[in-house]
């Protein structure tokens, strides 16, 4: 029996760097041909796009555009995809960036422990005076870490955690053994909360998850202990954290947060036992050669009639 022959695939990218980029990776021999479109404000150079690309961390306007434009797949460039299914017009399948933000997502989750237990704002601050302080800290070595969530990102931070040889309890949504890890249920929370010294989230969002850490969540974790987001910000109840945070009683090392972007005037920028960074866990340079291979390999498999990776949707 013959091979079937290579299907012509149109593919939108947001950028010139990103359409640039995919079309060094693609396989010449296949009819796949690359173009710029944002989705945005300009209307669809194609009555039909197969793969459209929206642009990164802003894909509210080109989610809307698909309506204008008939396509196959939408290649969204981050992992999470809360909110996008009710953007999305009938018959749509939209795959996620799995593979691309993990490591990078975990780089930070353990950069923004290390700097808070290791209290490198205060080190900062004391350059700044050229002042030579030398005080003990908490550190990561025997520190239970609990970890709500064992999906890509979770497993990643786990692989760079264990080194520092603290004792990772994951929670997620039943008990299980993953990985050669014992993972809990969710119904185990609460009574692993005040066992923590950090408590790490690394959850999507979405109705399942808001305010899962509210305040009864908070109140059972121990004073001093440390809490990491690098899932999505309404997984905290913020009012709560603010208010234990007002008291010393909790620390925070978070990438989110709810509101996005902090208003300036949140207490959360000038309370002490603060480390804010703003919604950046998969920035890294490897960004861009990740999101290139995969939207790469993305059109590949549509020429060649095979089925897309990373599908989290179908409407």
């Amino acid at each position: 029996m013959s091979e079937s022959l290579p299907q012509p695939v149109v593919l939108s990218a947001p950028t010139s760097e990103l359409a640039e980029d995919v079309r060094a990776l693609v396989d010449p021999a296949l009819p796949i041909e690359v173009i710029e479109w944002d989705g945005g404000e300009q209307p669809a150079p194609r009555d039909r796009i197969d793969i459209v690309v929206p642009p990164y961390m802003k894909q509210g306007k080109a989610l809307a555009a698909l309506a204008t434009v008939e396509h196959r797949l939408v290649q969204g460039q981050s992992i999470g995809y809360d909110g996008v299914q009710d953007r999305l017009p009938a018959g749509t399948v939209y795959a996620n960036a799995a593979s691309v933000h993990e490591t990078a997502t975990a780089e930070l989750a353990v950069a923004l422990m290390l700097a808070a237990q290791r209290e490198l704002p205060r080190m900062v601050r004391n350059q700044d005076q050229r002042a030579w302080e030398s005080f003990e800290t908490t550190g990561l070595a025997d520190k239970r870490v609990v970890m709500l969530g064992f999906g890509g990102v979770a497993k990643a931070v786990a692989d760079r955690l264990l080194p520092f040889e603290v004792d990772l309890v994951p929670v997620a949504s039943r008990a299980r053994r993953e990985d050669g890890i014992d993972v809990h249920g969710i119904d185990e929370l609460s009574a692993l909360l005040p066992t923590a010294d950090i408590l790490v989230i690394v959850l999507p969002g979405g109705p399942e998850t808001q305010h899962l850490v509210d305040d009864a969540a908070l109140s059972a974790l121990p004073d001093g202990a440390l809490i990491v987001n690098v899932g999505r910000g309404p997984v905290i109840d913020t009012d709560a954290l603010v208010e234990h945070v007002s008291r010393g009683r909790l620390r925070v090392a978070s990438d989110v947060f709810d509101p996005e972007p902090l208003p300036e005037e949140h207490p959360l920028w000038s309370l002490p036992g603060v480390i804010i960074a703003p919604h950046v866990g998969g920035r890294s340079a490897a960004m861009r050669p990740r999101i290139a291979r995969l939207v790469a390999s993305q059109a590949e498999r549509l020429a060649r009639g095979e089925e897309p990776i990373n599908i989290v949707i179908r409407t």
